[in-house]
């Protein structure tokens, strides 16, 4: 707590100094100590050590657990091998593109390893994109085959059964895996599905192209209570 503290002087001292904003200056120096912790443990092989204060699976919106348990490794060690890589100076693609292709992460949780690192090193806020725009993320583990809830997504008369009262557009389907939609007020919806054996898979949303972060809470819940209502539902489509 009291490092925690120190860290918050140093960031108004700093907002104080160059009057940028405590998210801009916060960011900046994350920026200045993550170089400093990375050139350390070059030295010694080892997994960079979060800065004195900073936590970052708070910072990614994504515990510990979660990362490690989905790719193998904690936040600590994707912010090393990324800084060490200079992924800092990266677009959100060549990112995502890095930690897919060299660690063979799949496509749901390349998502979560690049957004939480951008966030990390401030590049965005949680809820936020790269490009400035806000979005919602939601996912729950069903009790089906993932062909069974492509089928609940992708056709219009089952999904009204446990997404009632909301008119949408499926732009695009892959069976089994993913589906694109476009909600009755343009925002946009991607579903992503990823089997967890024969009859469980992890259904994962994306609702993006939202106004802020007051209409990213109001989705995350209403997602939540969706995707609810799609498990109990399910076992009687």
């Amino acid at each position: 707590m009291p490092k925690n503290r120190d860290f918050k002087r140093l960031v108004r001292a700093r907002m104080s100094k160059t009057g940028e904003s405590y998210t801009t200056a916060r960011a900046q120096l994350l920026r200045k100590a993550a170089p400093r912790a990375v050139s350390t443990a070059a030295r010694t092989g080892a997994p960079a050590a979060p800065p004195p204060g900073i936590d970052y699976a708070k910072l990614a919106g994504l515990s510990d657990k979660a990362i490690e348990k989905a790719t193998g490794c904690s936040w600590d060690k994707w912010v090393f091998v990324l800084d060490r890589a200079g992924a800092h100076g990266w677009s959100h693609r060549a990112i995502a593109e890095h930690v897919h292709t060299r660690y063979k992460v799949s496509d749901w949780w390349t998502q979560g390893v690049t957004v939480g690192y951008e966030r990390i090193k401030g590049l965005r806020a949680i809820g936020q994109r790269r490009d400035g725009a806000f979005e919602a993320t939601k996912s729950r583990t069903i009790a089906a085959s993932a062909a069974a809830v492509y089928r609940a997504v992708a056709d219009a008369r089952v999904r009204r059964t446990w997404l009632p009262g909301v008119k949408v557009t499926v732009r695009k389907g892959t069976p089994g895996k993913s589906v694109r939609m476009t909600w009755d007020d343009d925002t946009s919806v991607e579903v992503w599905l990823t089997p967890k054996g024969a009859a469980k898979t992890v259904v994962a949303v994306a609702h993006r192209k939202l106004i802020d972060g007051n209409d990213v809470a109001r989705r995350k819940a209403f997602w939540d209570q969706r995707l609810k209502n799609l498990a109990l539902k399910i076992v009687d489509l």
